[in-house]
């Protein structure tokens, strides 16, 4: 018995959701880096997803290998400025963001 892509789109389109929400609603610094990855995960769920139903190409790995480099680099980026801000400003609150302005 195998899921149909509807199953694995909806389910991509659920993690999509959940993370959009925690993005928006959460003023951490580092569960909002957590929600970026929970997208980028979906949309790597999604784009295996339709590879998997139109193997011809295998565009979707593809792709997909291409949003885990970009996910890697964001992740090492976003890591090291959010040390830099907490060094800087002893919080990961991103209400305190507003103050580096000044």
């Amino acid at each position: 018995m195998s899921a149909g892509i509807n199953a694995y789109v909806g389910l991509s389109a659920l993690l999509f959701g959940i993370g959009a929400v925690g993005f928006l609603l959460r003023r951490n610094v580092l569960v909002q880096l957590m929600c970026i990855e929970l997208m980028l995960n979906a949309a790597n769920l999604a784009l295996v997803a339709f590879n998997r139903f139109r193997p011809e190409t295998h565009a979707g790995q593809l792709f997909a290998f291409l949003v885990i480099a970009v996910a890697a680099a964001e992740a090492a980026v976003g890591l090291a400025l959010v040390i830099a801000f907490f060094r800087l400003r002893k919080t990961v609150e991103i209400d305190a963001a507003d103050q580096l302005r000044h």
